[in-house]
């Protein structure tokens, strides 16, 4: 099964982005900025809360790393004029981190800035293994000046509990997911037995060490043990939130926020959709079976 779902996602790669985009539109907010508000101002009226983000990634050239900077901070504005209940999520790369770490520390403080005007808050998105280190460098030194700046972390990589244990000590904030990008066997688990017990694992020392933890998961599984580590230690609800991304599982997102936890959900939006949807697909291979059966009339 695991070699027909990798097969499958390979066979949608290549088609048309137009049929591609069929499948993308459950999971992006839309290609404007004015669909993110939209979808976000939904969302508040159901009591919950969003992070914004203007899809795209590892960028070129610095005009189109201050462009990508230009963009964040019309959101930031946007989510400012109409009262918003969201926060925003970048990536690095596509600030430069590629071309050049302090020219991509002095576009993302502008945003940091900016947010901090406004009394809101940036979280700085984990990317591939080969810009992990370049990352954690960009929030360690961002977060000696500003505390409304966050970190992803991902449960995936053998390495993350030990980057967590050194987090830890600046008060991190942490969005902690299991992890999305494709890395080799020597460096991240693949068995999901194993994600689940290192995520678990370092959501309990995230917690133990009074770090505020963004819970991320779709997985029934890591939701449950988590509600059941939240209960045994008595953590109070200021200290974490579950997060969702947009488009998947809102029946599990609705009973989290029925249940009374703090939920917030990633809205995608932007002309730059399509890498991440690909993205989705690789996480959930099931959708991309569902766009071939339909392709072809499969029963």
């Amino acid at each position: 099964m695991k070699a027909l779902n990798s097969l499958i996602v390979s066979f949608v790669k290549l088609l048309p982005q137009a049929v591609v985009h069929v499948f993308a539109k459950k999971y992006i907010a839309g290609t404007k900025l004015v669909d993110g508000v939209n979808v976000v101002k939904e969302l508040n009226k159901k009591g919950i809360v969003a992070t914004m983000d203007v899809l795209g990634e590892a960028i070129n050239t610095r005009k189109e790393a201050e462009s990508a900077k230009n963009e964040c901070l019309l959101v930031l504005d946007q989510i400012h004029s109409n009262n918003l209940d969201s926060n925003v999520s970048i990536k690095p790369t596509q600030f430069g981190l590629l071309i050049d770490e302090d020219f991509c520390y002095n576009l993302v403080k502008e945003v940091v800035e900016r947010a901090k005007s406004y009394n809101n808050f940036v979280r700085i998105d984990m990317e591939d293994s080969t810009t992990t280190d370049s990352i954690i460098k960009l929030y360690d030194k961002l977060k000696k000046d500003y505390s409304n700046v966050g970190i992803v972390v991902q449960a995936y990589l053998m390495r993350t509990l030990k980057d967590v244990e050194s987090l830890n000590k600046i008060g991190a904030n942490y969005r902690l997911c299991k992890g999305i990008y494709v890395e080799p066997a020597e460096i991240a688990y693949k068995e999901r037995d194993k994600i689940r017990e290192n995520y678990l694992n370092i959501l309990k020392k995230m917690l133990a060490d009074g770090n505020y933890v963004g819970i991320a998961t779709h997985d029934d599984y890591l939701v449950e043990n988590a509600y059941r580590i939240i209960k045994e230690n008595n953590y109070d609800k200021s200290k974490f939130e579950f997060q969702m991304l947009y488009g998947v599982k809102e029946n599990l997102r609705d009973k989290i926020n029925a249940d009374g936890f703090k939920i917030r959900i990633y809205v995608p939006f932007g002309e730059h959709w399509y890498a991440y949807s690909i993205r989705r697909l690789q996480e959930n291979p099931q959708v991309a079976w569902y766009i071939t059966k339909s392709i072809f009339s499969i029963d």
